[in-house]
């Protein structure tokens, strides 16, 4: 670790808030000791805020239709190869009392953008939710919608929606998405998400195929303005039915230092250790917990559907029944010394009112 690096780390701690060239510069002369004085540092804030709490959201992806043809994922429209699925409502809203009744108060109802789904379908799967359990906190994560659906989704009791905008440059972005797909529209969506009153989570892809460190730095500077509520990052995984499947994957090194320097960016963020963290190393979930992050996510979706749903080869837990799987993962997040809890979890200092939940 030379002394620019460490000044650099120590600048952003305090201030939390650097150049791009200097993400760039931490990024390009990461190595171990700078790692683990960022990890170091991330934990302070981590324990300040939210002592040693990670919070548990159930996952139902009720939908592996996609109409995008996202050049890295593996629901994308034009995989052939993909066997496809719909939940029906009543199947959601079983899963959903499901993971009520395991003790979960945030479920995260995620799929590709399939508008099967009618606005009036997805009011009407939410609201039924809210009524069955008012204290339970619905996050929509379904892609890209006019602020007019986003409007009737709050309306009918969503509160949180997660949205990653995958990378910052517009150059880039084009390269890993079809031509109709657009960054400034992805832009845009993040923004009526929040104007619309939101918890609003964004996030990026890292190390995907041609993504610089300076790409990199424009990630996290655009975390640092934008302050999601919510930040997911997770490693590019090839999958091997895109045009991106010779691609090398991401290293779990970087994505664990991506997540402290975000932990120091924004420090009352909620942070997920991803899935694709523990596809990449056995303990990559709890190594993500000791480096800044206090969210994870098992799955609540039937069992018969998971390995349907592979946005990326090798994916995890896809044959655990539910109350497996949150109990391996307490064992596991105990392991290293953090107790998982079912409460909703708001960031730190969002205020919403116990009916607006």
């Amino acid at each position: 670790m030379d002394s620019k690096s460490k000044d650099l780390l120590e600048k952003l701690k305090n201030e939390h808030s650097l150049d791009i060239k200097d993400y760039e510069y931490l990024l390009t002369n990461r190595d171990e000791n700078l790692m683990d004085l960022a990890a170091s540092y991330a934990r302070e804030f981590q324990q300040k805020y939210y002592g040693n709490k990670v919070f548990i959201r159930g996952l139902i992806e009720f939908t592996n239709f996609c109409k995008n043809d996202c050049l890295y994922c593996g629901i994308r429209r034009s995989n052939q190869k993909c066997e496809r699925y719909r939940l029906s409502k009543d199947t959601i809203i079983a899963c959903a009392k499901e993971g009520y009744d395991l003790g979960f108060r945030t479920i995260v109802l995620q799929g590709g953008e399939d508008y099967t789904y009618t606005d009036e379908m997805l009011c009407d799967i939410i609201s039924e939710i809210k009524s069955a359990h008012e204290d339970m906190v619905v996050t929509l994560s379904i892609g890209e919608r006019s602020k007019e659906s986003y409007k009737k989704y709050y309306d009918a009791g969503a509160r949180r929606y997660l949205l990653r905008h995958e990378t910052a440059n517009p150059k880039l972005y084009a390269r890993l998405h079809p031509k109709e797909m657009s960054w400034q529209n992805r832009m845009d969506c993040l923004k009526n998400l929040k104007a619309i009153g939101y918890q609003t989570g964004a996030g990026f892809m890292v190390q995907s195929p041609g993504q610089t460190d300076y790409d990199l730095a424009m990630d996290l500077k655009f975390i640092e303005e934008f302050k999601p509520d919510m930040c997911g990052i997770g490693s590019f995984i090839s999958h091997k039915d895109t045009p991106f499947a010779k691609e090398k994957s991401g290293t779990l090194e970087v994505t664990l230092f991506c997540l402290s320097l975000i932990r120091l960016i924004y420090p009352q963020v909620l942070l997920p250790a991803t899935t694709a963290l523990g596809t990449i190393h056995p303990k990559g979930r709890e190594m993500g917990i000791l480096a800044g992050a206090n969210v994870v996510m098992p799955n609540l979706s039937p069992t018969n559907v998971r390995k349907m749903y592979s946005l990326y080869d090798n994916k995890i837990c896809t044959g655990d029944e539910a109350a497996e799987c949150i109990n391996c993962l307490k064992q596991r997040i105990a392991s290293v010394g953090y107790e998982v809890v079912t409460a909703p979890g708001d960031r730190v200092g969002h205020c919403f009112s116990s009916e607006r939940h």
